[in-house]
């Protein structure tokens, strides 16, 4: 491995670290959640409890929710 390839490393696991920390990654995340829990079963019927958001509406139901439940955050 050389210099630049272990700062390179360094740099995307602080890059991975800090979305996680901020909450940047919630829509992969939901995204992963959502094909897990989206398996057909024996007949081949879908199993979703609700189609897919897109991220932009993800985002803006994200955001909805935390204006009617206001919790402790810095904005």
């Amino acid at each position: 491995m050389t210099l630049w390839a272990g700062v390179r490393a360094g740099a995307r696991g602080v890059t991975w670290y800090l979305k996680g920390l901020l909450g940047e990654d919630a829509y992969e995340k939901y995204v992963a959640h959502h094909a897990a829990s989206c398996e057909t079963d024996a007949a081949g019927l879908d199993r979703a409890p609700h189609p897919l958001l897109t991220e932009r509406e993800f985002w803006r139901d994200q955001t909805d929710r935390q204006d009617k439940n206001p919790q402790g955050r810095c904005c």
